[in-house]
């Protein structure tokens, strides 16, 4: 069946304790996932105050002068921290950048012992700002808790323990994104096929996307059909990223996306949006799980480890020179 809307969800009913509840949404997170690849959740605990107030940083901040934005900008880590200026990243595929600056929020570092830390580079905040660091890392912390618990409903949708993901995400890693799509003040001068964001899948396990200030945010449905999507206010977008597709052999799938310019009358506004780009650990083995292949689905991907695979996207982006 082909949905024109995507399903919503909500994750209390997981986290519920009511064992019908909770297997009723993991049924219809999985069902979701196995054809449109994206579903909107409440109850996944930021309210809209706090999203307003988010977003409201955020703003602060991309409305600062590019003089200032561009001190955020760090040179030799691929865009993995801080500040990443206008028309920088390029969808896999497409020669023409996509038309947005953005700023990227790590895994908060902590004095646990783990190895993983030498591998993540330090976060840098806007000093300008207080609240941005304040937020963004709060909104990391509550985005990577909700997803955790999704994952845990995944798991159990595969015939896995619901605790299979757990060691594979435990300071993983994650990417809170804030996007500015800056106005385009001539329409004109744009080069062909300019876009926001053109088509594309998402790297990662999954995505949760809070809010957005505009529309323009399209999913492709299976018969080649783009559907815009919409969430309402307590609702945050949860799409499956290439690494579960490749980890369960497309039978979740990451659907192909993208944020279509507005209307020429529109062009001159700023559209605002907060993805939550959920990250395993570098050494996850993405090799397709058994259950996932059959002769009726014969294996369709090479063995990688999450981190081999997200450092081919960041070369394919143009964040990172091969």
């Amino acid at each position: 069946m082909l949905l024109d809307e995507i399903p919503s969800l909500d994750l209390a009913d997981f986290l519920s304790g009511d064992a019908n509840r909770k297997a009723k949404f993991v049924q219809d997170l999985g069902a979701a996932f196995n054809t449109i690849g994206f579903v909107a959740i409440k109850g996944h605990g930021l309210s809209n105050d706090f999203t307003k107030k988010l977003y409201s940083d955020v703003e602060q901040f991309f409305q600062s002068p590019d003089s200032l934005k561009q001190t955020y900008e760090i040179e030799g880590i691929a865009g993995q921290r801080g500040y990443i200026g206008k028309r920088k990243e390029t969808a896999k595929g497409f020669k023409v950048p996509d038309l947005k600056e953005f700023y990227h929020v790590g895994q908060p570092h902590k004095e646990d012992g783990d190895s993983v830390w030498s591998e993540y580079p330090a976060n840098v905040f806007p000093a300008e700002y207080p609240d941005f660091e304040k937020n963004t890392v709060e909104a990391y912390q509550t985005l990577e808790k909700a997803g955790k618990a999704l994952l845990q409903a995944i798991a159990l949708y595969l015939e896995l323990p619901q605790d299979y993901f757990e060691s594979r995400v435990k300071n993983g890693n994650s990417i809170l994104r804030a996007i500015h799509y800056f106005p385009i003040l001539d329409p004109d001068s744009l080069p062909e096929g300019a876009v926001r964001a053109a088509a594309h899948g998402d790297i990662n396990l999954i995505t949760l996307l809070m809010g957005a200030s505009a529309e323009g945010l399209e999913v492709l449905r299976m018969d080649g059909k783009w559907i815009p999507i919409t969430a309402l206010p307590d609702q945050v977008v949860v799409n499956v990223g290439d690494m579960l597709d490749r980890l369960t052999n497309h039978k979740l799938k990451s659907t192909i996306h993208r944020v279509v310019n507005p209307p020429r009358e529109k062009m001159g506004t700023s559209r605002y949006s907060i993805p939550f780009f959920m990250h395993p650990r570098s050494e996850m083995d993405l090799t397709c799980l058994p259950s996932c292949v059959s002769t009726e689905y014969p294996k369709i991907y090479t063995d990688m480890t999450a981190g081999a695979f997200l450092n081919e996207r960041l070369i394919e982006l143009g964040l990172k020179k091969a």
